[in-house]
């Protein structure tokens, strides 16, 4: 019998699959050790044939393989259309799939030995009268029936055990050990849906489809979201919820805990390796049949889905943007296909792309148009900062959110400021000669963080000593630039000494379990304040806030980016949505220079459906998704010139194939990168837009390429509508 087996190895010259044989039968799927060149590697079989076309006498034999298969068959499809759609090496795949302590044999399955009675008539007279912990075993066995050997060793002793064993009283057997994950707590608050509600859920559940759900901040859709699922599982059917941010998932996993017991499991990236193991086990397994997770948890080996939820369907981090490169939503799409399940996509600010998929009719649109027991959405101050300038106030607060936030925390409320920039401040300047101080490894401005007193670079992580003057000119006079998260939190502290104050971002969340913890001390401290970037601004429920600033709603609307007016739309929104959740009203500070922008002007009226038009409108003259896809070929390695010339043969083929086909290009041109340089790799791109109809056709012919122009001194990725140009 011979097997088609994928290697374990990362190196584009072997991303093909090799013939190998085995004279017992191995099921599809099982990761296996091979014999490849001169060494062992560890390989994965994706099928089995009776015949070759190879010289059999040159094929290898594998030399081991595991008990089990770890590829379900679902995922064997998967890696196939994941590798025509995205351009990807199956094994960069498979490890997608496989947790990585499996991978490398690190984490290995735990047993545990079980012990119970093979005769329960046993006369214990028969043991002598001083053999007191035989005795006390043998009762304790004849009451539990079943136990741990490591507890009988403990209470009873190793050598009692043994005299048991010897008499033949005793039978043992062998149980994985399986260890859960952190438990957040439980939410024991009865919620009664509304008919909205009801009437989703009654859709969602028996109709299968692709559903854009459509509903305000604090309309209920995570309500929606458990009640469908409840009936998946009354269909002995399973699920997969999704949400955008991991700091998110402690929420959502006590919501569902509450629900669902331990039928749900938990995957992330921020779990160890054994946590990982063991959820991808219990979920492989069928223990498990609810995950929740972020981005990652689509590749849980699920088996029988009845219904996959996307949360904040709009967020960016549902896109990869590093190798592998994939959509959630389009790898969720295949998945929801292949099961015959519903796809559920929730937002309040959904993507334009999915709202106008909505309004053609390739999904479902399902609206919550109302919060909850119709409470009012929050308030809008919109505070125009060129005027505070001219009036004599320089601060980075406006006098209206100090106002605001010295009434919240007087009342023992809450309030959330937004700010997505972290550090204490960016781009350190020489006013003499005007040089910027830039990382030597990334063409990226350094920040500032206060709290370490260095400068750091947010792309490669390099820490630089604080300057005290130009390294150009010598200049004392430095200029620090636009503030972030830590100077954000110093100054309100100056504001209200006695206001508890609380940060979230990149930098104090990276340890384990930092996320809920700092939003577990946040939720229960009346009279408190959390700082944060994005990380904040969205699914977070907090019946105490009540005011939420915006200190720089400006920030996002800089970008050369086609979709910065959404996003920034989307963040506002988001953010906003914070307030008044519980029964108190909410109020929103935003802070701008141009108070007059039609984002704006939409956002603070909760609007999307004109900003939708409006942003539909310029997409359809300048020709942008959803009218057209965009592929972007990014380019980079360690000698610019060499990633220079690749880059000129490279578009030089595709100009080959635009002149074949001058009616799929929209635009086509080549350049740097607007970030020339990421940890010492010099980038460039090629950029193109292609009509919808010929999208596919085009794709593959620039995959083409990629498979024909080999380099190893150059790394090339073709990115599908990336959601990063820079």
């Amino acid at each position: 019998m011979f097997v088609e087996i994928v290697v374990d190895i990362q190196n584009s010259e072997v991303d093909k699959v090799f013939d190998y044989q085995t004279s017992t039968f191995v099921p599809v799927g099982t990761r296996v050790l091979v014999p490849f060149g001169n060494r062992k590697v560890e390989g994965y079989i994706i099928s089995t044939k009776d015949q070759t076309s190879q010289d059999i006498s040159k094929i290898k034999a594998i030399i081991s393989f595991d008990k089990e298969p770890v590829i379900i068959p679902e995922h064997l499809e998967l890696i196939d259309y994941m590798s025509k759609t995205y351009n990807l090496k199956k094994i960069d795949i498979i490890r997608l799939l496989v947790p990585v302590g499996l991978r490398n044999g690190k984490i290995k399955q735990r047993y545990e030995t079980l012990v119970s009675l093979t005769n329960t008539n046993f006369d214990v007279k028969k043991f002598r009268s001083t053999a007191k912990n035989q005795i006390e075993l043998y009762n304790y066995l004849l009451n539990n029936k079943i136990e741990k050997l490591s507890i009988l060793n403990k209470k009873f002793t190793q050598n009692a055990v043994k005299k048991l064993k010897n008499l033949n009283l005793l039978q043992f057997q062998e149980e994985k050990v399986i260890s859960k994950t952190k438990d957040y707590g439980t939410i024991s608050k009865k919620i009664t849906l509304t008919q909205t509600q009801k009437s989703i859920v009654e859709t969602i559940s028996n109709q299968k489809n692709k559903y854009l759900l459509f509903g305000v901040t604090g309309s209920g859709k995570t309500e929606v979201y458990m009640n469908v699922i409840q009936n998946m599982l009354e269909k002995n059917k399973t699920a997969i919820m999704l949400v955008p941010e991991i700091s998110l998932t402690p929420q959502v996993l006590k919501n569902f805990k509450a629900k669902f017991g331990d039928e749900v499991a938990l995957l992330h990236s921020g779990l160890s390796q054994r946590e990982r193991f063991d959820e991808w086990y219990r979920i492989y397994n069928g223990q498990a049949k609810v995950v929740v997770g972020a981005r990652s948890a689509i590749f849980a080996p699920i088996k029988n889905i009845g219904v996959i939820i996307i949360d904040e369907e709009h967020d960016s981090s549902y896109y990869s943007e590093s190798n592998p490169r994939y959509s959630t939503i389009e790898v969720a799409k295949f998945r929801a296909e292949k099961n015959g399940a519903s796809l559920v996509l929730g937002s309040a600010t959904p993507d334009v792309e999915s709202f106008y998929k909505a309004q053609i009719g390739e999904y479902k649109l399902l609206e919550m148009p109302e919060r909850i027991n119709k409470a009012p959405m929050p308030k809008f101050d919109v505070v125009d900062m060129l005027g505070e300038l001219r009036n004599g106030n320089s601060s980075i607060f406006s006098r209206k959110l100090i106002a605001e936030l010295c009434d919240c925390v007087k009342n023992g409320k809450q309030a959330m400021i937004y700010i997505n920039r972290r550090g204490y401040q960016t781009n350190v300047m020489c006013r003499n000669c005007g040089y910027s101080v830039k990382c030597e490894h990334c063409d990226v401005p350094l920040v500032y963080h206060k709290e370490d007193n260095m400068l750091k670079c947010h792309y490669c992580d390099a820490r630089y000593h604080v300057l005290s003057n130009c390294p150009k000119c010598g200049s004392t006079d430095l200029r620090y630039g636009a503030i972030g998260t830590q100077k954000v939190v110093e100054e309100l502290k100056k504001f209200l000494p006695h206001a508890k104050v609380f940060r979230m971002d990149n930098d104090n969340t990276r340890s384990k379990d930092a996320h809920y913890n700092i939003l577990n001390e946040f939720s229960n401290t009346p009279s408190s304040i959390l700082v944060g970037t994005q990380m904040i601004a969205k699914g977070h429920d907090f019946p105490l806030v009540t005011l939420v600033g915006i200190v720089d709603a400006d920030m996002g609307l800089h970008f050369a980016d086609f979709r910065a007016s959404e996003r920034t739309f989307q963040l506002i929104t988001q953010v906003s949505g914070r307030a008044g959740r519980g029964e108190y009203e909410g109020k929103v500070v935003l802070q701008t220079y141009m108070p007059k922008n039609y984002t704006y002007k939409c956002a603070v009226n909760y609007d999307y459906q004109n900003f939708f038009k409006h942003e539909l409108n310029i997409r359809k003259v300048t020709k942008f998704p959803p009218f057209v896809k965009i592929l972007r070929v990014l380019i980079s390695g360690d000698d610019e010139q060499k990633v220079l010339e690749y880059t000129k043969d490279y578009f030089q083929q595709v100009k080959n194939i635009q002149r074949e086909n001058p009616q799929s290009f929209v635009y086509l041109n080549a350049m740097k990168c607007p970030v020339k340089k990421i940890q010492n790799k010099f980038r460039y791109q090629i950029l193109m837009r292609i009509t919808q109809n010929d999208y596919t056709k085009v794709r593959d012919l620039i995959y083409n390429i990629n498979k024909r122009l080999k380099s190893k001194d150059v790394l090339c990725f073709v990115e599908v509508n990336s959601q990063n140009l820079s």
